[in-house]
């Protein structure tokens, strides 16, 4: 398994993970409309190709199929993981906390720290960000906003 920053090839290979992959969770957790309307916004070729462009997502690739989906965003001094996805038979066997570790060491030297979000009902999610160091900064709109000193 290779963990590596996407290129412009693999967009719509992400796409189609965040349709197949990501849509199928969201419904779980937030029900099926509302999921088709967050993979649409998020997970579209626009916003994808666009962070693709500008760095800002790694893939976990397992002999030219998607295992694995990471992006972060930031301007400045905030940085924020917008995307930790891992295809269900690739969990818990620490592919999520490749991807995290490989976006953080994107971000410049002196970022001192990092956010993430996830759904309220994801308890997965949580669980993962508890792991990996990030505190509840907040809740709001049915979404947990952590942040993760990098210091």
């Amino acid at each position: 398994m290779i963990v590596r920053a996407a290129d412009r090839d693999d967009v719509m290979a992400i796409c189609r993970f965040g349709e197949g992959q990501v849509r199928a969770h969201y419904a779980s957790l937030i029900g099926e409309e509302t999921a088709a309307r967050q993979v649409r916004m998020r997970w579209n070729e626009t916003d994808i190709a666009g962070a693709v462009a500008r760095g800002w997502v790694v893939v976990a690739d397992e002999g030219g199929c998607l295992a694995g989906v990471g992006q972060c965003d930031g301007d400045g001094d905030e940085y924020v993981i917008r995307k930790l996805c891992v295809h269900p038979r690739h969990r818990g066997g620490g592919l999520g906390a490749r991807l995290l570790d490989v976006l953080i060491g994107q971000l410049p030297a002196d970022a001192e720290r990092v956010h993430a979000e996830h759904f309220v009902a994801d308890e997965r999610a949580g669980a993962f960000c508890e792991r990996e160091g990030f505190t509840v900064e907040r809740i709001e709109l049915g979404v947990v906003w952590r942040v993760r000193d990098l210091r």
